[in-house]
């Protein structure tokens, strides 16, 4: 289990090249039956990219800025009847406040909530009921994001009407994707979804490409900065209206 400890923190600090670059990172203990369910790695990349902050895990609860475990103080997710919440230890620390506040809002609780192993979802909402979760907030420039939006991903999917004509027929227009219930999921973590590993650069937080295996086409470079005004744009988008599926005879 410690192995497994330490290449989580490895994998997340690998990921957070910006965040150690800016000295923002906090320290934080998981529950070994969580880390174990893939969850952790699923979502510190969401947190890291919204917010430039990265989250080492540690081996010893007291060790932590907080910690994330069964019964903790401020009730997160459930998985098989039990609770899950996270208890902070340091107060001070303004950077695992930061986290605190994703994790328990409604991206972070999303974020949870969707992620599927095996192709199933395996956690729940609290059952210990908590406040309601404050409205997701947008920093990125819309405006911005809209022309990065065309420029950047225009040459695949039907951003707008600017495009309506382009695009490829099988991939999904901003309208389609923004009508599914996890739209902003999609679009912060683009790059790790199939198939844009193969093409896509994030300075800082994706892999550099196999030397023996190129980018198949130009590659789609873009900046934190850029992402957060594609996604700020991509909630303006008028979701598609799919209608309720066809019943099969």
């Amino acid at each position: 289990m410690a192995r497994w400890v330490l290449a989580m923190a490895i994998s997340i600090a690998a990921m957070a090249g910006t965040a150690l670059a800016q000295g923002k990172t906090t320290t934080l203990y998981v529950s070994p039956d969580l880390i174990e369910t893939g969850v952790i790695k699923f979502m510190m990349p969401r947190f890291m990219l919204k917010h430039g902050v990265r989250v080492t895990l540690v081996e010893d609860a007291s060790a932590g800025a907080a910690a994330l475990v069964e019964d903790g103080q401020r009730a997160v997710f459930s998985k098989d009847g039990v609770t899950y919440g996270l208890t902070v230890s340091n107060a001070d620390d303004v950077h695992m406040a930061t986290f605190a506040k994703w994790l328990t809002g409604e991206v972070g609780q999303r974020t949870v909530l969707t992620y599927k192993r095996d192709g199933a979802e395996i956690f729940a909402p609290p059952l210990v009921t908590e406040a309601a979760v404050e409205a997701t907030v947008f920093d990125g420039d819309a405006t911005r994001g809209a022309d990065l939006a065309l420029t950047a991903c225009g040459r695949c999917h039907v951003v707008g009407d600017a495009n309506r004509m382009s695009g490829i027929g099988s991939t999904p227009s901003f309208a389609v994707l923004r009508s599914l219930a996890d739209w902003e999921e999609r679009f912060a973590a683009f790059y790790a979804l199939n198939p844009h590993p193969a093409f896509t650069v994030i300075p800082d937080l994706t892999e550099p490409f196999d030397e023996t295996r190129p980018s198949p086409i130009s590659p789609v470079t873009l900046s934190l900065e850029e992402l957060e005004n594609i996604l700020a744009y991509a909630a303006t988008v008028v979701p598609a209206d799919l209608g309720k599926p066809i019943a099969h005879q």
